[in-house]
């Protein structure tokens, strides 16, 4: 880290998605923790915005939209409290370009080797190479990188407000859908598992979800927001999730539960805390492949086996 001892300005990029702004939680809090004085800026998309509401970590948030005249303004609004260090967690063109178009003293990075776009890593004054594998202790090694001493390992997320209705005694939550088809669990299995379970499964979505959810027969259909989601999750007795954003709320709350793994890796994108049980066919095959039909793996999970990892979680949070 270039010698600074002490910034007074410290400006935090994480874009998206929902699941990658949780995993960069601990990080950022743990900036904040070790520079108290230093004032802390998340910039972030205001889809993903509402996860940062009362986040003690944070003394602002900027919801930055996409649109390239928004942060060309935005950089010359920050330009001009000259900001000490700047922390890519995204690792993207567009972020680091937008990182180093505020002049920070120092921003720090990953390493080539590490990120999606490799040209990222051209702009960084200082980057690293993490050698932990799980998306959440690699950011907080660049949280390291970056002169953090006072390590977090915490998830200061909202309360989150109710929206729609919930079954008023105990029930299973599950998020189906997620970015990629290829990670998503067949919906005829969903409707499955809704008739084997002792109490109701509610199918969380967002509002355009909604023709989707109700094929899942048997199950509830819940429609909402992040704050709406927030709020479901704290109150489920359990969750049920595949690789995104939702599962990784519910473990970042520490909710017991399942999460059903096909193409990607638990070990890097899975759910961190160890309140959720992982579920993967041993012959899944790592590939990322982004696809809109279900992966072969995930379709060799069975509700029967979903249904048992799901009882011995229960029981062992109870």
């Amino acid at each position: 880290m270039p010698a600074l001892s002490q910034p007074n300005q410290i400006v935090a990029v994480r874009l998206s998605s929902m699941g990658d702004v949780i995993h960069a939680l601990p990080a950022v809090a743990s900036l904040k923790q070790s520079f108290p004085e230093a004032r802390l800026t998340w910039i972030v998309r205001p889809r993903w915005a509402a996860l940062l509401d009362d986040n003690p970590y944070v003394d602002e948030v900027i919801a930055l939209p996409r649109l390239i005249g928004r942060s060309f303004s935005l950089a010359s609004k920050l330009r001009a409290r000259r900001i000490d260090l700047c922390v890519d967690f995204q690792g993207l063109m567009q972020t680091a370009l937008l990182a180093s178009a505020l002049r920070p003293k120092a921003l720090v990075g990953f390493d080539a080797s590490c990120v999606r776009e490799k040209q990222a890593a051209w702009f960084y004054s200082s980057k690293i190479r993490p050698q932990a594998q799980h998306a959440v202790d690699r950011n907080l090694a660049l949280a390291s990188a970056a002169g953090a001493k006072n390590m977090l390992r915490v998830f200061p997320l909202p309360q989150g407000s109710p929206e729609g209705s919930l079954p008023s005694g105990k029930f299973v939550l599950a998020s189906p859908l997620a970015g990629w088809g290829s990670k998503q669990w067949p919906l005829q299995s969903w409707a499955a598992l809704a008739r084997m379970l002792p109490f109701p499964l509610v199918v969380n979505g967002a509002p355009d979800a909604e023709s989707i959810l109700r094929k899942i027969e048997g199950a509830q259909v819940h429609l909402s927001g992040i704050s709406g989601l927030l709020d479901a999750t704290r109150r489920a007795a359990a969750v049920i999730g595949v690789d995104s954003g939702p599962m990784h709320l519910a473990a970042a709350l520490g909710k017991p539960g399942v999460a059903i793994f096909g193409p990607t890796d638990p070990a890097r994108h899975g759910p961190y805390g160890g309140s959720l049980r992982v579920l993967r066919d041993l012959g899944a095959v790592t590939d990322y492949h982004r696809s809109a039909e279900t992966a072969a793996s995930m379709r060799a999970i069975t509700p029967e086996m979903v249904r048992e990892s799901l009882k011995i979680a229960m029981e062992v949070s109870a």
